[in-house]
């Protein structure tokens, strides 16, 4: 480790790396500035060409992401060092957002970051993550059309309104093009898998200047292949960590009870025959079980203990089913048309359509499971527990007493039973290996705009911009089961336990009918400004900016389960729509040479019934060109989503718990399937009531040029989130109450006593094998609320360095570190502290907020014609602790991996860094043409190991350290321009 951790450094010196990085110079000197195109800056109306404003920008321009061989525009802003906890990248594939991509910064969670396109809103993904939260899908946005990505690292509400408290992310497209551009690439993994196929082409005519018209059109099309979990090996591809000191999750190869493609029965009473789901509870007829066919391809296990006995087939499921990367393809077309009307007013119109398919495989349902959030508890086919019965019929019913009825085939008791049906039935563990399960996700986004912007009088600048897009999702869910139709299956003898593989497609799929659900979010936004010099102060002109916005905002996230006729698949669901009226102003003083101020404001009005203004003030002290000191001061607000206020929204979301100590042993230990990690799911609706969340944040930064070849910054940011919308805040001590009480009863009383909203919803069945015991809680219900607050802070720094090696060769060095200082959820009872930990683990579905994260590229450039270039990305260590699921952040009690167990929680205290260099090369081989070739993870460096993630991801975190899991990849390619 030591050794490729010395080779990494070296070549990172030697080559440079780094991300597509941040714009670090400060104002170029008065000679130079006359070269510099006026620009309009992320979070100013102003046109301006000292791109360096009060506020911390970080710019990634084209040519910066091409360099870093960045594809994506998910990649490009996901790989800024301000990006943290909550951000979600495409290989996160068990959440409700899974398919999609976000960005998060400071940690605050995506709906605290606000995505715009060209200065303008785009709509967002219809399936909110975590079942709350709101974002722009970075999958929808072209790629090939970016000029350069800006990234605010500050709160602009008073420029923006709602969903900045974080800061803003604004992807600039090109205005105009003429010629014909276009690349095509391709690659794959050094494992010969994760094809990489990307294409794209821009036409465009009319030279602007000239003639005062251009029109461009374009299309991409990009696919990327799968990576299995079994593709990568230990330890990815397995939730047994015995072998190095940890705990063995994998029951499937040893507990006669966990469901598995090889079915296993036991024989229990039926109180009622034409009912799978009536077999009963309690003292077993007997501690035998039996697979129903024992051609394991694994070999066999045999369990003998007081409560189970028998042989059943070896299983790793996380190896058979489960993938690091899904199948993406993404394709896009996209066209502007820009005119000069007048002398004085300018217009353009675009439209785009884009298509994101994500296809993701997951493991098969298990034929035991509870009732579906919010449907009856009759519905559970684990409580009491599912089973087949004696006698089997056309009719499905009676079969009993049914002249035509036959022995049960699938019931190895049937004929010792066959007068005695009532105590012959056969409670079954299966998983339905024969059926495809996962999901397809298909996103098409539409979206138009259209603006008008010029002059008239005496310096006055007016523009009025509308924006139209709405979110078209299709998902389809394969492989649930659908409940009448499986126990009619049951009763009727028409699916194959014993050989699954002589099952008909027709059964199949009445088993598991394909679940298509449709949704879509839209927006429609029209604003416009008009600024003005004032008058001339001593540091140039003074001027004032006012505007307004209409936009009305919709959401149809409709329910995948509405009948709850479906085991497992999700109820959550979202509706909504609202009309937000704002007025905003800016005013720009330089009161001095040395010295700007800056103060803007913004009143948003909901049709809801909530408004709030949001003022900020900046400053900028430059006491020599070379040296210049910045700060910001602002409040903002995030409007509640419409799944967190809509009266008909609800969701039930499920977080990986370990149950007690306690809990563990009067259930016979770590061993049972029933007593380890499980998903305990907090269900919860929609809260109209609830108030905006506020943020009070400011920045305080230097920007340096020390020499011509050297610029740098360093800023500091400190953000509080107060009246933070959560559900459920006191999750943690209505889970420790419940099991603390010892008892159902108890436990559900325990809950309740926690506080308004607080009640158990479903609670699992008896553990079969030791039925008297104090059963699993399932859903606690929870209220959304205005609670509790958060305060964040840290430095940010970035440097640029440019140097001459020779006459034709030429180094630039480009660096950007975050170090979090503190981020901490303060309650009424407590400080739960996430800096450098796995909280917020909801948020960051146990991924975690790293309190060092950096890139670093180097470019040498050869004369005009030859580019290397090395990008290296660190995340620093992680504790494996998280306060806000685990209530602690020591070792023992605040590890979710090993809870209680000092020896393995202190061997897994700490997810050790990562680090993993991109290189890059091009080469133009005749004008206007650019080969180039990239290899990414190019010392293979392994992710890792971080067994406190989600159980969906066992042992890693998918968003900071997903290209070791993917590993070394090649990928080359072309770019031509005419």
């Amino acid at each position: 480790m030591l050794a490729s951790t010395m080779i990494c450094g070296a070549a990172v010196a030697v080559l440079g790396a780094s991300q597509a990085a941040a714009q670090t110079a400060p104002a170029a000197p008065a000679a130079d500035q006359t070269q510099v195109e006026e620009i309009v800056v992320t979070g100013s109306l102003f046109r301006r060409t000292d791109t360096e404003t009060p506020s911390p920008v970080t710019v990634l321009t084209s040519e910066n992401l091409q360099h870093a061989g960045i594809s994506t525009a998910s990649d490009a802003i996901r790989s800024i060092s301000a990006d943290g906890a909550g951000s979600i990248g495409t290989g996160f594939q068990s959440g409700f957002s899974a398919g999609g991509s976000a960005v998060s910064l400071r940690g605050l969670g995506v709906s605290s970051t606000l995505v715009l396109v060209d200065g303008l809103r785009s709509t967002n993904f219809p399936i909110n993550d975590d079942g709350h939260n709101a974002y722009v899908d970075l999958n929808s946005i072209p790629f090939s059309l970016i000029d350069r990505i800006e990234v605010l690292k500050d709160g602009a509400s008073s420029s923006y309104g709602a969903d900045a408290i974080g800061g803003v992310v604004n992807l600039k497209l090109k205005k105009q093009f003429v010629g014909v551009k276009g690349s095509m690439e391709a690659g794959e993994s050094d494992r010969g898998d994760a094809e990489h196929r990307r294409a794209d082409i821009t036409l465009g005519y009319g030279d602007y200047a000239e003639s005062g018209w251009n029109v461009y059109v374009n299309a991409e099309y990009q696919t990327n292949g799968r990576v299995s979990s079994h593709s990568r090996g230990f330890p990815y591809n397995t939730q047994d960590l015995s072998s190095i000191g940890g705990l063995d999750n994998n029951t499937a190869d040893q507990a006669l009870t966990t469901a598995t493609p090889n079915a296993v029965v036991t024989r229990v009473s039926q109180s009622d025959l034409n009912n799978p789901l009536a077999g009963k509870v309690g003292a077993p007829l007997t501690t035998a079980y039996q697979s129903l066919n024992l051609n394991c391809a694994n070999g066999t296990y045999t369990q003998v203990s007081a409560s189970a006995n028998g042989t059943g087939c070896k299983w790793n499921l996380v190896d058979a089913y489960s993938q690091i990367a899904p199948k993406q393809k993404r394709y896009a077309f996209n066209g502007r048309i820009s005119a000069r009307l007048s002398e004085n007013i300018e217009a353009y119109a675009t439209g785009s359509y884009s298509k994101s398919e994500v296809d993701i495989i997951s493991a098969p349902r298990a034929l035991r499971a509870t009732q579906p959030f919010g449907g009856a508890p009759s519905l559970a086919s684990s409580n009491p527990g599912i089973v087949l019965p004696v006698y089997i019929c056309a009719a499905g019913v009676n079969c009993a007493t049914d002249p035509t009825h036959t022995l049960n085939p699938n019931n190895p008791f049937a004929a010792a039973f066959a007068a005695d049906p009532a105590n012959g039935a056969a409670r079954i563990y299966y998983l339905f290996g024969d059926i495809h399960s996962g999901s397809n996700r298909q996103n098409e986004v539409i979206r138009g705009t259209f603006g008008f912007n010029g002059s008239f009088g005496d310096d006055w600048n007016w523009r009025i911009e509308g924006v139209g897009a709405r979110d078209n999702l299709k998902l389809t869910q394969y492989g649930y089961l659908n409940i009448a139709n499986t126990l009619k299956a049951i009763n009727t003898g028409s699916y194959n336990f014993v050989d699954p593989s002589k099952n008909t497609d027709a059964v199949r799929q009445s088993v598991s009918p394909d679940m298509v659900t449709p949704s879509h979010s839209s927006v429609m936004s029209l604003d416009g400004s008009i600024t003005h010099k004032l008058w001339t102060l001593p540091g140039g002109d003074m001027q004032l900016a006012l505007g307004a916005q209409i936009r009305k905002e919709v959401l149809v996230n409709n329910n995948q389960n509405a009948r709850l006729d479906t085991w497992t698949l999700s109820t959550a669901s979202a509706f909504g729509k609202h009309t937000v009226k704002a007025g905003f102003f800016e005013v720009a003083a330089p009161v001095l040479d040395n010295l700007e101020l800056n103060v803007s404001g913004r009143y948003d009005d909901y049709s809801e019934g909530f408004h709030h203004f949001s003022p900020k003030f900046g400053a900028k002290f430059t006491p020599i060109k070379q040296l210049a000191f910045r700060g910001t001061y602002s409040k903002g607000f995030r409007a509640p989503t419409f799944a967190e206020s809509g009266p008909r929204s609800q969701y039930a979301g499920f977080v990986t718990t370990t149950p007690p100590t306690a809990f563990q042993t009067a259930h016979g230990g770590t061993t049972n399937p029933y007593s380890q990690a499980y998903s305990l799911g907090r269900g919860v609706a929609g809260n109209p009531d609830l108030k905006p969340e506020k943020s009070r944040s400011f920045t305080a930064g230097v920007i340096a040029e020390p020499t011509r070849w050297l610029s740098l910054t360093v800023d500091y940011y400190n953000v509080k989130k107060s009246d933070l919308i959560t559900s459920g805040p006191d999750i943690s001590k209505a889970v420790a109450a419940y099991y603390a009480a010892g008892s159902q009863t108890a436990g559900c009383a325990a809950v309740a006593a926690v506080g308004a909203g607080y009640s158990c919803n479903v609670v699992d069945a008896p553990d079969p094998l030791f039925p008297t015991a104090q059963p699993r809680v399932l859903i606690i219900n929870v209220p959304y609320v205005n609670a509790n607050y958060a305060i964040t802070s840290g430095v940010d720094v970035s440097a640029t360095g440019k140097f001459n090696l020779t006459d034709s060769v030429r180094l630039t060095s480009r660096v950007e570190v975050t170090h979090l200082l503190k981020y901490d959820l303060h309650t009424a009872t407590e400080v739960q502290k996430y800096a450098g930990t796995l909280g917020p683990y909801d948020l960051s579905s146990g991924n975690g907020t790293p309190d060092w994260k950096g890139n670093w590229q180097n470019t040498l450039a050869f004369g005009d014609k030859y580019t290397l270039s090395a990008t290296a990305y660190y995340v620093g260590s992680i504790k494996s602790v998280a306060a806000d699921t685990n209530g602690s952040t020591e070792c023992t009690a605040g590890n979710p991996y090993a809870t209680g167990n000092a020896a393995i929680a202190g061997k897994f205290c700490n997810i050790k860094k990562f680090v993993n260099v991109d290189l890059n090369a091009t080469a133009e081989v005749k004008e206007g043409v650019q080969l180039y070739a990239n290899v990414g993870n190019v010392f293979d460096k392994r992710a890792p190991i971080a067994p406190g993630a989600y159980a969906s991801a066992p042992n890693f975190l998918t968003t900071y350290h997903y290209a070791g899991l993917v590993g070394r990849t090649f990928k080359v390619g072309v770019r031509f321009e005419y």
